[in-house]
Order: structure tokens, then C-alpha cells, then sequence
């Protein structure tokens, strides 16, 4: 991939959720939300507090969602960012 975020934006790959709940229901993929938390996988030039390969939170519905390589990816400004794991 060769795809380099430009000034307060980072590159993420969201995380996977599971698709159990905790009793053993089966959850379909139409009825699941996007999960909120991804890996860092390139930074822009002015982010400073976080780093590649940080597992981050963000504020979910946020982003711009990219496709490179046929895999999805999300850009997100860094003021959507709220913590690292």
C-alpha cells in the first residue's frame, strides 16, 4: 500500500468485532455496527501523540472510507481521534 495521509489525518484499519453475542447468538453482518476502534496503519505529517501500529478509538459515524487494493480503509482527522489503547 503505498498511500501517506496528509496533514492532521491518519490512516486506520478498523478492528473486528465479534459476531457472537456473550450468550451465543449469532449476530448477522446487516445487523452489526461498525466497530469504533482500528490500527494506525500510516500517519500524516503534523500528528504527533500517536504513532503506526497504535490501536485507537474514535468517534464512530467519523471518517472517510477509502478503498486500496480492494481491502477498506478509513481516514480520520485527528481531532476525531479520543484515545489510544
Amino acid at each position: 500500500m503505498n498511500f501517506k495521509p496528509l496533514g492532521e489525518r491518519v490512516l486506520v484499519e478498523r478492528t473486528e468485532i465479534e459476531n457472537k453475542t456473550a450468550s451465543g447468538i449469532i449476530i448477522p453482518d446487516n445487523a452489526k455496527e461498525k466497530p469504533a476502534s482500528a490500527k494506525v496503519l500510516a500517519i500524516g505529517n503534523k500528528v504527533e501523540d500517536i504513532k503506526v501500529g497504535d490501536t485507537i478509538i474514535f468517534e464512530q459515524y467519523r471518517g472517510t472510507e477509502i478503498k486500496i487494493d480492494g481491502k477498506d480503509y478509513l481516514v480520520l482527522n485527528i481531532e476525531n481521534i479520543l484515545g489510544v489503547m
